[in-house]
């Protein structure tokens, strides 16, 4: 799967490398992608989120439970 955060959604961008002489070659901006395992109270069970740096603050905040909730409301399977 390619670099791609389940609860935000944050996906590669695409830019050009601009070198010295101002030739352009494309690049890739990637997501700061980690694979983090939570414990789902509800079902007594661990899951293993793949989240951006971002969205790991962001469960840290509202919580894994309204987290995995947000990320089946997009479609996701957790």
């Amino acid at each position: 799967m390619s670099a791609h955060c389940q609860l935000t959604g944050a996906k590669p961008g695409f830019g050009n490398k601009i070198s010295h002489s101002h030739r352009r070659t494309s690049r890739r901006f990637d997501p700061n992608i980690q694979s983090k395992r939570y414990w789902l109270a509800s079902e007594g069970r661990h899951v293993r989120l793949t989240l951006s740096a971002k969205a790991i603050r962001t469960v840290d905040g509202i919580g894994v439970e309204a987290a995995v909730a947000r990320i089946r409301a997009r479609g996701g399977k957790v």
